[in-house]
């Protein structure tokens, strides 16, 4: 019997359902830790796969987090049990400096609502504008001399950069911190990267807890199919995972030129191709 004429049955709408937040939950855990923006990103796949809840994106960035945290798992457990070594109180106490940085000055910025919309035009001019401070930035970090070690300048300029990139979307929170932290003194890359990742994990954790506790006081957790938020979260770990793991080594010996033209392209197709108020 022969089936070549028939069809290719639909998917169910629960399993589109589900493949679209597949796709999402990769798409999280590809962009969030990368300099390429994980907003731009998912502003374009909802335009195909449509939009989700706050809970959805809160809880599949959560999973993006949780990749990092177990990437770099021994490297905190060694902060965490360092104390007595100079050098690592040292680091322990600048991240929490950062943090508190991001904190201190982040949460009055989030409640006042000084933030730019979600909507194509800004995201896809950050895009661009961070692209090309990355070309810049890179440039200029090049010509000094190798260091890795963290002042307490770069510190507080990654807990300030990290609150830029969250009032405006598109930014990239790890592009802004880590290029600020290079031109600043933190010149290895690696090193700059380690750091702002150390850094975005207790940060990323407590915005997403914090907005998550928005939402349920708003009473806007909504009927988002649990189903859908495990695969979405599984996927964002796994994805996450990898992407971190891979870009720590790759940047050892390569520069984040690649990721800046990528940016700049992609910008400039956001403003060509979809419409402004996407």
């Amino acid at each position: 019997m022969f089936y070549a004429d028939r069809p290719a049955p639909a998917l169910s709408p629960s399993m589109s359902d589900l493949l679209s937040a597949l796709l999402l939950g990769i798409l999280e855990g590809l962009t969030e830790f990368l300099p390429v923006s994980s907003t731009g990103h998912l502003l374009i796949a909802e335009q195909w796969l449509g939009r989700r809840s706050d809970f959805f994106n809160i809880v599949i960035q959560a999973g993006a987090i949780l990749a990092t945290t177990l990437v770099l798992r021994k490297r905190l457990w060694s902060l965490a049990t360092g104390w007595n070594d100079p050098a690592s109180r040292d680091y322990a106490l600048k991240l929490a400096v950062a943090f508190l940085v991001t904190a201190l000055v982040g949460l009055p910025v989030r409640m006042a609502g000084w933030e730019l919309p979600e909507t194509v035009t800004p995201v896809a001019w950050a895009l661009v504008i961070g692209g090309v401070w990355m070309l810049v930035a890179e440039g200029f970090a090049s010509r000094l001399p190798e260091r890795d070690t963290v002042t307490w300048k770069v510190a507080i300029a990654v807990g300030l950069a990290q609150v830029v990139a969250g009032v405006f979307p598109g930014t990239s929170r790890s592009a802004s911190a880590i290029f600020l932290a290079m031109l600043l003194g933190l010149s290895r890359r690696s090193a700059a990267a380690e750091f702002v990742f150390l850094v975005g994990i207790p940060t990323m954790f407590a915005a997403s807890g914090y907005a998550f506790l928005e939402l349920l006081k708003d009473g806007g957790l909504g009927h988002e199919s649990w189903l859908d938020v495990g695969v979405a979260f599984a996927a964002a770990v796994v994805t996450g995972f990898v992407v971190v793991k891979w870009l720590l080594g790759y940047i050892k010996s390569h520069r984040f030129t690649a990721f800046a033209w990528y940016r700049i392209a992609l910008g400039a197709a956001l403003l060509l191709l979809l419409p402004a108020n996407a």
